[in-house]
């Protein structure tokens, strides 16, 4: 079902998973003249969320649930319980949220129907779909021949983070959820979120039907780029090269990338840096060679302690774009 929007809104859905679309929905959720929805991945198989899958079959569902707290328009105290997460025994390291996920699939009887339930509880002002209802697992073949299964063995390798990853793919294949080709069709703007290339962003264009829905669609599409490289995914990785996977995956040039060029504190390289993360490099023209317009920001950090896209300038910047093309 496509999401019903207010006359005149502007229809934006984001697409990624973890902090990145967190982040960019946190940012965007106060704008009454937008109509938000997100398409989150749905090959995560680590931390609690792995767990979920293992002990209960269930599909992943952190990513989901960081989406509907992002657009949640209830009281901090409720989204804080659904964020919680145990830290004594014996439900160490288990998220309340992810909890309720599962017993609301086990009343009523589908994790469709828990899902749309989790959003009326939180208020969600916008709709969170996955990306596919299926249930699959993300592998990478590296630049070695090896192939790495599941997709927290690639997000914290065990294997030589400095071989390249080759391709990655979903075992078994997935198709798209009918309400996330629908959010697709109906979007007046795309957003890429930021967010770890290979296990956040790209899994979706790894789905039947997301790539085909995005080149069908008549939509500009708008790609958040990264502010630091990923070990065992980006090493070395340019603002170019992140591009040059999601029109590989994908199969369509994004129309404008928002990328940041500023200062960042030196305490906060040296971490990254110990790490082997170093910051993206802007290479303008061979962007520019792809056919991308970009658009630079000099303050799209977060002045926090981790390298991430602040909510609010990040929203701001889009909502640039957004404007200017309603103009």
């Amino acid at each position: 079902m496509t999401p019903v929007a207010e006359p005149g809104a502007i229809r934006v859905t984001v697409i990624g998973g973890g902090t990145g679309s967190f982040q960019v929905l946190s940012g965007l959720r106060g704008e009454s003249r937008l109509a938000l929805t997100s398409i989150v991945t749905m090959a995560d198989s680590g931390g609690d969320s792995g767990r979920l899958r293992d002990e209960f079959g269930l599909l992943p569902f952190g990513d989901l649930r960081r989406g509907l707290l992002a657009l949640s328009e209830e009281s901090k105290l409720m989204r804080d319980l659904f964020g919680f997460r145990f830290t004594g025994e014996p439900l160490r390291g288990r998220n309340l949220g992810n909890l309720l996920f599962l017993a609301l699939t086990k009343l009523l009887g589908s994790e469709k129907e828990a899902l749309a339930a989790i959003a009326t509880i939180l208020k969600v002002r916008g709709s969170v779909l996955p990306v596919s209802w299926d249930d699959v697992h993300l592998c990478a073949e590296l630049a070695d021949g090896q192939t790495i299964i599941k997709q927290v063995n690639i997000d914290r390798p065990k294997h030589d983070p400095s071989i390249a990853i080759r391709r990655v793919f979903l075992d078994p294949p997935a198709s798209a959820n009918p309400d996330a080709l629908d959010a697709i069709a109906a979007s007046d703007f795309l957003v890429l979120a930021p967010g770890d290339l290979f296990t956040s962003t790209i899994p979706n264009l790894l789905v039947k039907g997301i790539p085909e829905a995005l080149r069908a669609s008549q939509a500009p599409l708008i790609y958040v780029v990264n502010l630091m490289t990923k070990l065992g995914e980006t090493n070395g990785y340019s603002a170019s090269a992140h591009v040059q996977q999601i029109v590989q995956y994908g199969g369509r040039v994004p129309d404008a990338v928002l990328v940041h060029r500023g200062p960042m504190a030196e305490d906060l390289l040296r971490r990254y840096r110990a790490e082997t993360a170093e910051v993206v490099v802007v290479d303008d023209e061979r962007i520019a060679s792809l056919g991308v317009r970009l658009i630079e920001c000099a303050d799209l950090m977060s002045s926090s302690s981790k390298a991430r896209h602040d909510s609010r300038r990040t929203a701001a910047a889009l909502l640039g774009i957004f404007g200017r093309r309603g103009r």
